[in-house]
């Protein structure tokens, strides 16, 4: 089958990059010819404040790759539509509403012979504007067929559209070292990890407000782009007392410096107050480190409560602060990390090929 996927890919940094690259190698390693249609521009920088690209590549770029896409240019997302129209199936990487006046002026040059998929990272954002369900509902009706990553997505994306939406589990994808790799230092550190972009929903504030019921010689690393700034935050951990026990290091991540992460802490913390499905998990999980997460997307699924990490309740500081409590019981950060089980990767991948080819 010939299949384009339409998408960020390197030198794009951040999950949906890796997502688009290693869904080409899968799909082409099944023997189908792949190709990526990618971005010179993707976004106004105001619309992503935080840092677009990266120089080094952090995984294995997939050499089919075209950078075309520019967000200045109406006529080149026809042009790439029109290029599009002899490939026997085109997979749209749905990231954010923001994209869409471009991937509908894809699917005029593409016409209606060619079978397209919208692949919903994120039906809607967690945190919307007026113009998100417009356009999204524009989007999912002129495509064949949808594919999400969790059953709520996919009722919210029924709600948008009558085309076939189908739901498959979002295998592993960002660069992590295989377990028996990594370190499983037994050592308890008194430190937690907050890793990823600083947005809202992702629920820091309250992961602060935790902290400061927790006993007093837990630290925690906070390292991932702010896209609010730092002020709030700063005044926030000095309001709670907590300057002495919180490191942040604003700023995008790069791979290499991952491991150094991860080994510092006795566990990755996800305080989301809504959540889709999450890599961070898996990658916890690699690196051999538990995770203390909120009930909400797919964390549920992913993390076995007490058994390799903990789980609480979203927007209650008093429900994370329980479970850190759990979490530091005499012995406890040993037995949940001894209990982290190697993931085999491979048949959720392959079933997620399927149903992104069947979808539609």
């Amino acid at each position: 089958m010939r299949i384009a996927i339409v998408g960020p890919a390197f030198p794009y940094k951040g999950g949906g990059a890796h997502h688009t690259t290693e869904l080409a190698h899968r799909l082409a390693a099944a023997g189908h010819a792949v190709r990526i249609e990618s971005w010179k521009a993707q976004y106004p920088a105001f619309l992503y404040p935080g840092q677009q690209t990266i120089s080094e590549p952090e995984g294995e770029p997939f050499a089919a790759t075209r950078h075309a896409l520019d967000w200045r240019r109406p006529d080149g997302w026809w042009r790439t539509g029109r290029a599009l129209r002899s490939a026997d199936l085109v997979v749209l990487a749905v990231l954010s509403p923001v994209q869409v006046p471009s991937y509908l002026g894809i699917l005029a040059g593409i016409g209606r012979k060619t079978r397209v998929v919208a692949l919903c990272h994120n039906v809607l954002p967690h945190e919307r504007k007026p113009y998100d369900v417009p356009l999204m509902k524009a989007l999912l009706r002129r495509v064949d067929g949808v594919l999400t990553h969790s059953e709520q997505q996919a009722d919210l994306a029924r709600g948008l559209t009558g085309k076939p939406v189908r739901v498959a589990e979002m295998p592993a994808h960002l660069p992590a070292p295989k377990l028996e790799n990594a370190e499983r230092d037994a050592t308890v550190r008194n430190r937690l990890l907050f890793f990823g972009i600083v947005r809202p929903y992702k629920g820091l504030d309250v992961l602060l407000r935790a902290l400061a019921q927790a006993p007093g010689d837990t630290a925690l690393t906070v390292a991932g782009e702010f896209w609010g700034g730092l002020d709030d935050t700063k005044a926030l951990i000095a309001d709670l007392g907590l300057t002495e026990r919180v490191d942040l290091r604003p700023g995008y991540v790069p791979a290499a410096e991952m491991p150094g992460l991860f080994a510092a802490a006795d566990a990755l913390v996800l305080p989301y107050r809504t959540a889709t499905a999450s890599q961070n998990v898996w990658m916890a999980h690699e690196y051999g480190v538990p995770v203390i997460a909120t009930r909400v997307g797919g964390f549920p699924a992913q993390v076995r409560d007490g058994v390799d990490g903990v789980l609480c309740e979203p927007d209650d500081a008093g429900s994370l602060a329980d479970a850190l409590k759990r979490f530091y019981a005499p012995g406890e950060p040993e037995r949940l990390r001894a209990a982290i089980e190697p993931i085999d990767h491979g048949p959720l991948w392959e079933a997620y090929v399927a149903e992104l080819l069947t979808s539609g």
